[in-house]
């Protein structure tokens, strides 16, 4: 072993250039693993955090039995308990508005009598809580009298951001400044005031006292470890305490279910990448000495001492690598969670904290990085013993190369394109979701036959660029002499382009498709928004006379009205709710996802309905199906025209019939959800005065601006969106630098044919332009397998989210381009400094080189 090590010690000496390039790839290899799984554990934690903290819940919160308020410490016997995240503590305290407090006007009803105090720690309560401010800032620790408030208690109070309000105290009328505004609150709750925890037990009289401590646990424990968590704090507490837990069955924690989810596959994605590119790197290098290795055994090594060389070089290779991967893994780890932190901290105020190292996944990155550049360096170096001396010493030609690659595996990779192009085909989920890793897998193994074809099309595209020196051809007939290291750059470049294509094809897929579901159902101009929302049933409307009065105001143009009824179908119960179809069409709108518009038609002529999702599966049902639903007469039948769903009633068993068959069947009139849109041209602030002056007399609706609720929602997707783009960028990265070094090996292994040009006339211009056009064309090949590959992919994706979530597959356009955009650059961009060496290189010393 001796031996081996030496000689491939001095082998690595030797080629200093090439050693630097082939360990690049592992550095790459082991970033990516490493670093990734790094972030992801803090990405998740702060989705955990967004996730719950939209749906006001978090993994456990403690109270005191007694329901008084308890010391602040108490805290400390639960925030360093194993599996505890993060902690933050609270002070609620109910505040009664005393009668006409707000608009002081006695002849009218308060449209506020009570709101919730709120005293958090602003640093500890945004890692367990998303505090999405669209006006103004967070809170700091600094601040007194200072609150943040929603948009629809703004509304209320007519304050923004950096106005004061008022509010009852035990010190008397408090004065507080508006220092952020929230989203508009559309629950049940009272309207929260947030303020500074200090602040809160100042105005409540309740120094260092509170009453609730919110735990979040390790991203994603399954139930038994919640239980195990729960019991240890239990433990901690003692009895007199209370310990509530998020059940799994809550919507929350399935989010984040489907969340584990889909970062699971992208942790694979990682991991597959990571691995691909070390041994795509290694067997260039491996491939490209099968005349030493030829050498080796002229003069009497045996197969053996081969393969223990290859060995030993992917062993000291692995260890550096491994090695310094380590260390910039956790750099750009710890530099993605800083340029992350700024937005996320800015716009939905959470804390990603510092990266956190965990010991196996430091063992298992060296193993990985170690193991992979042996295993890499092992494959080919067994092939590379078995052929004899005379053999590895000839010279190949294109024919034996490519009938070597057009071997089994080559019929292999046609097969299973061809079995993955049939599960397209046939729309089914369950083929097309592992579809997209097999067609990725069927690209690679056939890409060496198709080096020929790929590089004959693109090579006349780059023989017109160079038609005048007349080396575009040369450049097509370096890689069609060498299909298999062409092969290897080509599926190096298509994996990280295929994920760039991917991703835009995932994005602009859900951009479009829920932006077109909330344009459709929030996009109105105005909403009045009940207390309670898909809970129709607790609230209390209005009469026609509101949507009426609405339509005579000078400026609005069409109003839509939900009225609802309750019902049951075989004892299970059902939502209903009436629209007016012409209306509701033009104003709101559902999401289709069987049928079309024209359902609307069969509920307004005749006893149709349109199901949602939901309802669908609870009965088992399907289109054109006829249900009997029960009203106060008795029980009437209705036609399944459609199934479509409304994000307002997305949860909840839904049907929507006329309402004029509402009116005669149920005997609902009472209007429970308007929306209504104003008319071309029309002064929105006058008209806007005027509805706020209607509404003021329904204290039961919240007057909401849709238009300005749709951009809130649609930012906050952008820029939930700008995180995933961050997170793809980072997996995309280390195979673009991949791409680079394979293509500057790649270059570099040609210098001595590089230097018998030059002996034959060939200027050094030439020559930096050869080379430039040869990275094109590898680059080329790679790209169109890439766009392939990224096509299929990103359809899987929406494929496997449509399972869980109703979407369509938008063309990711803007991420073709910009894949082609980066592989025609990176081509470029991996040849400039090989071909500056090739070109200044003498002659005589190009001819000398290996």
């Amino acid at each position: 072993m001796n031996l081996q090590l030496t000689l491939a010690a001095r082998y690595l000496r030797g080629r200093k250039l090439r050693t630097v390039l082939t360990t690049l790839a592992i550095i790459f290899g082991v970033v990516l693993i490493f670093g990734m799984n790094t972030v992801l554990p803090t990405m998740v934690t702060a989705l955990q955090a967004n996730v719950q903290g939209v749906e006001g819940q978090v993994d456990f919160t403690i109270t005191h039995t007694s329901g008084e308020a308890f010391p602040a410490d108490v805290v400390d016997k639960v925030k360093d308990l194993d599996g505890v995240r993060a902690v933050s503590v609270s002070l609620t305290r109910t505040v009664n508005l005393p009668a006409d407090f707000v608009d002081g006007d006695p002849d009218k009803p308060d449209t506020l009598s009570a709101v919730n105090l709120i005293g958090i720690m602003p640093e500890s309560a945004r890692t367990v809580r998303a505090f999405n401010v669209i006006d103004g800032r967070y809170l700091e620790a600094t601040d007194t009298d200072a609150a943040l408030i929603s948009q629809t208690l703004a509304d209320v109070l007519s304050v923004g951001a950096g106005d004061t309000f008022s509010l009852p105290s035990t010190l008397g009328i408090t004065e507080l400044t508006v220092t952020g505004i929230l989203p508009a609150n559309i629950g049940p709750t009272n309207e929260e005031i947030s303020v500074n925890l200090p602040q809160a037990q100042q105005m409540t009289n309740a120094p260092g006292k509170v009453n609730a401590i919110q735990v979040n646990v390790e991203a994603f424990a399954d139930e038994e470890r919640r239980a195990e968590i729960r019991e240890s704090m239990e433990d901690a507490l003692g009895n007199h305490y209370n310990v509530g837990a998020l059940m799994v069955g809550d919507e929350a924690f399935f989010n984040m279910q489907m969340a584990q989810i889909m970062l699971s596959m992208f942790g694979a994605l990682a991991l597959f990448m990571g691995g691909f590119i070390i041994f795509n790197t290694f067997r260039t290098i491996v491939t490209e000495r099968r005349r030493d290795i030829g050498m080796l055994r002229t003069i009497g090594a045996k197969r053996s001492t081969v393969i223990g060389i290859i060995l030993a070089e992917g062993l000291l290779q692995g260890l550096i690598g491994s090695i310094v991967g380590l260390l910039f893994g956790y750099l750009l780890a710890a530099g993605v969670i800083e340029v992350a932190q700024g937005p996320l901290s800015q716009f939905i105020n959470l804390s990603l904290g510092a990266p956190v190292i965990s010991l196996p996944l430091v063992g298992i990155s060296i193993l990985l990085g170690v193991g992979t550049t042996v295993v890499a360096g092992l494959l080919p170096a067994l092939n590379a013993s078995r052929v004899t001396p005379m053999e590895a010493l000839r010279p190949s030609t294109t024919e034996v190369d490519l009938d070597r690659q057009a071997g089994w595996g080559s019929i292999a990779g046609a097969f299973i394109l061809i079995m993955t192009v049939i599960a397209l085909l046939s729309g089914q989920a369950g083929l097309i979701i592992p579809g997209g890793l097999l067609f990725l897998v069927g690209l690679v193994l056939v890409a060496p036959v198709l080096v020929w074809p790929l590089a004959n099309l693109f090579g006349r595209l780059v023989a017109l660029l160079y038609i005048r020196q007349g080396i575009g051809g040369l450049a097509r007939s370096s890689l069609t002499r060498q299909p298999s290291r062409v092969a290897v750059t080509a599926s190096a470049s298509m994996l990280c382009l295929a994920v760039i294509v991917a991703v835009g094809g995932l994005i602009s897929s859900l951009t479009g498709s829920l932006g077109d579901m909330m344009e459709n159902s929030l996009g109105s101009d105005y909403l009045l928004v009940p207390p309670s929302i898909g809970l129709w049933s607790s609230n209390v409307g209005a009469n026609p006379e509101l949507a009426s009065q609405l339509r005579s105001i000078d400026g609005v143009d069409e109003v839509s009205t939900f009225r609802f009824a309750a019902s049951t179908i075989d004892e299970q119960a059902v939502s209903v709710l009436g629209i007016e179809p012409v209306a509701f069409e033009k104003v709101g709108g559902l999401s289709f996802l069987e049928g079309s518009e024209a359902a609307y038609d069969d509920i307004a002529n005749g006893r149709a309905m349109i199901a949602n999702g939901i309802f669908m599966s609870t009965f088992g049902a399907k289109v054109g199906d006829t249900v009997e639903l029960l009203t106060p007469e008795g029980e009437a039948s209705y036609r399944i025209a459609a199934v479509a769903i409304d994000p307002l009633n997305a949860k909840i068993t839904t049907a929507f019939i006329s309402q004029a068959n509402m009116q005669a069947d149920f005997g609902s009139t009472e209007d429970v959800f308007i929306q209504f849109d104003l008319t071309k041209g029309a002064d929105r602030k006058a008209v806007g005065v005027q509805i706020k002056a209607l509404a003021a007399d329904y204290p039961q609706f919240r007057l909401i601006s849709g238009a300005d609720y749709y951009q809130a929602l649609e930012s906050q997707m952008d820029i939930a969106f700008s995180a995933m783009y961050i997170l793809f960028l980072f997996l995309a990265f280390p195979s673009l630098i991949a791409m680079l070094n394979t293509l500057a090996i790649g270059v570099l292994e040609r210098t001595r044919e590089i230097g018998m040009i030059r002996a034959v006339g060939g200027t050094r211009k030439q020559i930096r332009n050869m080379v430039i056009a040869e990275a094109l064309l590898l680059a080329a090949i790679g790209t169109a397998f890439g766009l392939l590959g990224g096509l299929y992919l990103g359809y899987m994706l929406v494929t496997a989210i449509k399972v869980m979530f109703p979407m369509g597959y938008f063309f990711p356009m803007s991420g073709i381009l910009t894949a082609i955009a980066i592989g025609l650059l990176f081509g470029v961009l991996a040849a400039v400094i090989p071909a500056r060496q090739a070109a200044r290189l003498e002659i005589v010393q190009a001819l000398r080189y290996e």
